[in-house]
């Protein structure tokens, strides 16, 4: 046992939602999300989930796009995504693995985003994680092989494709320009 968490209280989903204000929960430790996001985080968010929607119209038995979620994975663990891509019924929370992650990072999230919630994603099974940089108008995307996240691309252009039940692409240049 880390000798850290061993002084640190351990919480579960039910205290989560005696919480006032925004959090997520991971491994029973609280982390406190920032105040409302800033503009261009939202607008980025809203601009992925308005692509990923319009291309998968035709396929939206199967599949559907939401905006911060909150996704509970087990007794102690809570996160709020970004977009998520998911491919299964949902009733009130989403309580399995989307096939797709978006987390647009900040400066206050980085660490979480880029090291915690990687390791989740991945150890969770999510298909791919996209990380979005505003800042450097960049994309990254692991796709996880072998239960292990590889990096697939890593650019501030182009267009990727996410290979899921129902497939979609983010084209860069078009986000970056309207935002």
């Amino acid at each position: 046992m880390n000798t850290v968490k061993g002084y640190l209280p351990h919480y579960t989903v039910r205290d989560y939602f005696k919480w006032e204000g925004d959090w997520e929960l991971i491994e029973g430790i609280p982390y406190a999300m920032a105040p409302s996001p800033f503009w261009k985080h939202q607008r980025i968010a809203f601009l992925i989930a308005k692509e990923i929607e319009e291309q998968i119209s035709d396929c939206l038995q199967k599949c559907s796009v939401a905006l911060e979620v909150d996704w509970i994975i087990n007794e102690d663990t809570v996160v709020r995504p970004d977009v998520v891509v998911v491919c299964k019924k949902v009733e009130e929370y989403l309580k399995s693995p989307p096939e797709v992650i978006f987390e647009i990072v900040s400066k206050s999230t980085a660490f979480k985003d880029e090291n915690l919630k990687f390791s989740l994603y991945e150890r969770e099974k999510v298909k791919y994680y996209a990380i979005v940089y505003p800042d450097l108008k960049k994309m990254r995307v692991f796709k996880l092989e072998k239960n292990k996240y590889e990096k697939v691309f890593d650019d501030e252009t182009g267009s990727f494709l996410f290979q899921v039940t129902c497939s979609f692409s983010i084209d860069l240049e078009k986000i970056w320009k309207r935002v």
